[in-house]
């Protein structure tokens, strides 16, 4: 029998599973590299875009399965931090180090201010109160005729990084993509399980018991939706940079609705439930577009027969298929 750890992980921890994700992490390292190989280049496009809203799903995820709070408005801050991008390139400001903080930094400030009236609500009314947000928000950026209206934002280039780093080339805008994914979801595997992760699945669980324990919940989830919305905003960064176009429908309902849809394909309340999400929603769309125009009709079918037989998500299929073999 293996040795017992000294300290075993509680119910609460979220590990990064090297075991698997390693070698996940090196396939997506060596995936432009295949690509290239197989005269297939436009693959790297598609594979940031999935990593961009893997990151975006996995903003999602923190407050919607880690914190209990289902926003139907979170696309908002998304378009927010395109939109920063954009805005600050029409103003002749391309540089990387000041775009995409200040889409971080918008991103923060509006789930900072939106969170701060609709966590005084639960339930549907705070589903209905981060809808109208996001909705003020969408007709705030049609009626900006300046930044391109209903029409949208085109974006002259991507970011600049630096001389050494040329993000015009598919490959290393890529990789750039996944730097920071890989750096985003250590992030949050530290934080979930620290006394702040603890604490916000927790009160998931249960608000008034952990209020009574002394855990000061409003703080906590506005803490978390603050953060959420950061990380969505340097998601939206990226998404501009990989589209070179920013347009009104990035917030709308529709697309929280779509990265909601990912999280739950995942895996709501995983760590990577997101991204895998993200993976399976964005690759089954590509292919069912190549092959039929009714392809949102094929996309619901595989939607429903996921749910129906993985109801917990995609990696309650692995969970269940490892306590088969006795893995952990």
């Amino acid at each position: 029998m293996p040795p017992t750890p000294s300290h075993p992980p509680s119910l609460l921890d979220h590990g990064l599973h090297p075991r698997w994700s390693i070698p996940l992490l090196v396939l997506l390292a060596l995936l432009p590299t295949i690509a290239q190989a197989l005269d297939e280049g436009f693959y790297i496009g598609v594979a940031s875009r999935i990593l961009v809203f893997a990151l975006a799903a996995t903003s999602l995820n923190l407050i919607l399965g880690f914190g209990g709070m289902v926003s139907f408005g979170h696309a908002a801050f998304v378009g927010v931090g395109a939109y920063a991008v954009g805005i600050l390139m029409q103003e002749g400001i391309a540089s990387a180090w000041i775009a995409w903080p200040a889409a971080v930094a918008a991103g923060a400030l509006f789930a900072f201010v939106i969170g701060l009236v609709s966590l005084r609500t639960q339930g549907v009314y705070f589903i209905m109160i981060t809808l109208a947000f996001a909705q003020m928000l969408f007709y705030l950026m049609v009626s900006l005729k300046a930044y391109g209206g209903e029409d949208g934002l085109s974006l002259a280039s991507r970011s600049q990084v630096g001389p050494w780093l040329d993000l015009t080339d598919d490959a290393r805008f890529y990789y750039c993509v996944l730097a920071i994914c890989v750096l985003v979801f250590i992030g949050l595997a530290r934080l979930l399980n620290a006394r702040f992760g603890h604490a916000l699945q927790g009160i998931r669980e249960n608000e008034t018991r952990m209020a009574a324990l002394g855990v000061p919940v409003y703080r906590t989830k506005l803490a978390a939706f603050t953060l959420a919305g950061a990380i969505a905003g340097l998601a939206g960064a990226l998404l501009a940079n990989q589209a070179g176009f920013v347009s009104p429908a990035a917030l709308q309902w529709s697309q929280s609705g779509m990265l909601m849809v990912m999280v739950i394909l995942g895996g709501v309340g995983r760590l990577y439930g997101g991204f895998v999400g993200a993976v399976a929603f964005l690759l089954i769309e590509e292919v069912l577009a190549a092959h039929t125009m009714h392809w949102q009709f094929g996309l619901g079918a595989v939607l429903l027969a996921v749910v129906l037989v993985a109801p917990n998500g995609l990696l309650s299929l692995a969970r269940a298929r490892a306590a088969k073999a006795g893995r952990p």
